[in-house]
């Protein structure tokens, strides 16, 4: 007995207008999106993005953080170190880049 394909529920060109329509859709809301590029602040010459300064930034601000508690023997007093200082590098990454691109006074 051979095998006969079942029709799909969806056509062919069916398929690649909801594939275009799906597309169009979810590039609906970046229409907002300006085409200046990315922020950037000159740095000895060279141009850093703004996401990258404020990494490094938060990453310099975490390690801080561990070294005062460090010092301050907190290390005891409170628990999970890591997840501590991964936020408060975060919170100055963030607060970074929204002072650099003017969203935050």
């Amino acid at each position: 007995m051979a095998h006969t394909p079942t029709p799909s529920a969806c056509p062919g060109r069916w398929k690649s207008r909801a594939t275009c329509c799906a597309a169009f859709a979810l590039g609906l809301p970046l229409q907002g999106c300006a085409l200046r590029g990315a922020p950037s602040r000159e740095i000895f010459g060279a141009y850093f993005p703004l996401w990258l300064l404020g990494g490094v930034i938060g990453l310099f601000a975490a390690l801080l953080v561990h070294r005062i508690s460090v010092s301050m023997r907190c290390t005891q007093i409170v628990p999970l170190q890591l997840p501590v200082c991964l936020s408060i590098g975060v919170t100055v990454a963030v607060l970074v880049w929204l002072v650099g691109t003017g969203q935050l006074p």
